[in-house]
């Protein structure tokens, strides 16, 4: 049972890598995503989130098999 995990621009330079994979075993949450693959990073309070390709806030249940995306804001113009 595992959790996939996608970073996107600059947090997977900052994490230096642009996935990782995790064992689903006591993650109930996207944060709970974030906090076991950041290691003491401290979550960005205007980080982008989704799971399954669908936006979501950093409370959303997560289960076993999800694809879980974290991505910093896009500005356009």
């Amino acid at each position: 049972m595992s959790i996939k995990v996608l970073f996107f621009a600059s947090l997977r330079d900052a994490l230096g890598r642009a996935s990782d994979e995790i064992e689903a075993a006591n993650i109930n949450t996207v944060a709970d995503v974030w906090n076991a693959v950041a290691a003491d990073a401290v979550m960005p309070s205007n980080l982008l989130m989704a799971i399954n390709q669908d936006y979501v806030k950093a409370d959303a249940t997560v289960q076993d098999n999800d694809e879980v995306a974290f991505f910093p804001p896009v500005t356009g113009g």
